[in-house]
């Protein structure tokens, strides 16, 4: 049970599952919307329509009356993975085949094309008073996400990419809809602007908090409990917080494997994780995403609901999960 509140973990995720296989994305042609459902049934955390209903329930009891709307918000996180994958190349998505490789890409890309249509589709049942400012929050956050993938491919050519500059990249890409889901629900439930401020910038900060976990754990996790290639970020020379603040030293071995054209992958891997060892990067990192984690939790003090510590408990919880 999550305190307070009346909601089940399990059972709210069994609920939201339940919408997710019930969403009108449409049958055919069967090439363009079986693609939808393969993703949609890979799992995950489900942590964006989790917030959402966690901020609803704070004011609201009838958590039912929104999982339509938790689950669009879902539904729009995986059109992002499903286009990001494309442009990442990655090959596994939460430990299975990512929708390009299982299918093409072509197919990936108009899927996920019509994936945010539906969105768009389950938000039109709203009531009309709060329709406006709904779809109003969400293309202003769907513009920054887009914004943020684009900075992340800019990075791969750049040969220098600041700290400040890639934590605006990972607010924008990751942390705005998890804001979005929070404001989206508090709004949902007639909550005061001010908590809805509020939620927004609890999200922001432990979106950036979850991705610098995620920077990490691509270098130190186990491979079969994280469900993507541990070491892809390595091998890419992908800029995570982790190399960026490596680079700042200009370790010369660092740089030697950098501009390595040809080389083993495992030994890359292991050899760029002892230069983030040598160099306490690993520790470093983590304290930044501890510093927005307890950003958020500061957040809430403007809210006047007791029913608050629930988010600063999940947000704990995850945090700890990831660890």
């Amino acid at each position: 049970m999550i305190a307070g509140i009346g909601i089940e973990t399990a059972s709210a995720l069994r609920a939201i599952e339940a919408e997710i296989a019930k969403l009108p994305l449409g049958t055919t042609p069967k090439s363009l919307y079986e693609p939808i459902r393969y993703i949609m049934k890979l799992g995950g955390k489900r942590l964006r329509p989790m917030l959402t209903l966690i901020s609803y329930a704070i004011y609201q009891d009838d958590t039912t009356k929104i999982l339509r709307y938790a689950a669009a918000v879902e539904a729009f996180h995986n059109f992002t993975l499903m286009h990001d994958d494309i442009m990442d190349k990655a090959s596994l998505r939460r430990g299975k085949p990512t929708v390009h490789k299982k299918y093409n890409s072509n197919t990936a890309i108009l899927s996920g094309d019509v994936m945010l249509v539906k969105v768009y589709d389950m938000f039109l049942s709203l009531p009309d008073n709060m329709l406006r400012e709904t779809l109003r929050l969400f293309n202003k956050t769907a513009a920054e996400v887009c914004e943020g993938q684009q900075m992340d491919m800019d990075f791969e050519t750049m040969t220098k990419v600041s700290e400040k500059e890639y934590l605006e990249m990972i607010r924008l890409k990751t942390a705005v809809l998890l804001g979005f889901c929070l404001e989206f629900g508090a709004m949902l439930a007639g909550a005061p602007e001010k908590d809805q401020k509020a939620l927004y910038d609890f999200g922001v900060n432990i979106g950036i908090g979850f991705q610098l976990m995620d920077d990490l754990l691509d270098v130190y996790a186990d491979q079969k409990k994280f469900g993507k290639t541990v070491g892809g970020d390595i091998v890419s020379n992908k800029k995570t917080y982790l190399l960026i603040k490596a680079l700042e030293s200009s370790k010369k071995e660092l740089n030697k494997w950098l501009s390595a054209k040809k080389f083993i992958r495992k030994k890359k891997i292991a050899a760029v994780t002892r230069i983030y060892d040598s160099m306490g990067i690993r520790e470093l990192t983590f304290r930044k995403a501890e510093k927005y984690f307890q950003k958020a939790y500061g957040c809430l003090d403007v809210i006047d609901n007791p029913k608050k510590t629930i988010l600063i408990d999940f947000a704990m919880s995850l945090a700890n999960r990831q660890k």
